[in-house]
């Protein structure tokens, strides 16, 4: 073994212990952490089928099974009629200095990746990504959750028409179930 190899080895030995030390939790993903439990949600939205407002309940059950670093959301409601879940994962990339997440239902094909941030005061999470339009083409698609109290908080999605207006098509207030049965575990 030349003196190369052995210094490059000695090195790697020498950094393994500070390459296999787990990320640090930030301020975002304490953030996100205040949401695990489970949540009673009133839906809001547009029923496309007969175009006018509609309004159902549903269930959201928001674990970090991966450590602190993920908050997955497990959602299920009643929607147009139909019964609806949906799975979604929100989490802080250092790299990009962004929140990051993605959602899949039961009703939409397609992948929705999504990023932002929380606004200054840390209330107001707003994530953007391109999602499928109301005609089945890609469209902006953001998502709000504004933090009214550590047990209600209100999430609204809007996508962006042809003509660069933002419509909303749908607010879900989530309130907290606190008694002691409903409470998951965070892993």
């Amino acid at each position: 073994m030349d003196m190369l190899t052995r210094s490059l080895l000695l090195a790697l030995t020498l950094s393994l212990p500070l390459l296999c030390q787990a990320p640090q939790a930030t301020t975002d993903h304490k953030r996100l952490a205040r949401q695990v439990g489970v949540w009673d949600a009133a839906l809001e939205y547009l029923d496309f089928n007969t175009g006018r407002p509609a309004r159902s309940k549903g269930t959201s059950v928001r674990k970090q099974p991966l450590g602190p670093l993920w908050l997955v959301d497990s959602f299920q409601a009643e929607v147009m009629g139909m019964p609806f879940q949906g799975m979604g994962t929100t989490g802080y990339d250092p790299a990009k200095q962004k929140l990051v997440g993605t959602w899949v239902d039961s009703m939409t094909p397609s992948l929705l990746v999504v990023e932002g941030s929380w606004d200054a005061a840390g209330k107001v999470m707003t994530l953007s990504g391109t999602g499928v339009g109301q005609d089945g083409e890609p469209a902006k698609t953001t998502l709000r959750t504004t933090v009214k109290s550590d047990d209600e908080h209100v999430f609204e999605m809007f996508t962006q028409l042809p003509d660069g207006k933002d419509v909303k098509l749908m607010t879900i207030t989530y309130t907290r179930r606190t008694r002691a049965l409903d409470k998951v575990r965070d892993r």
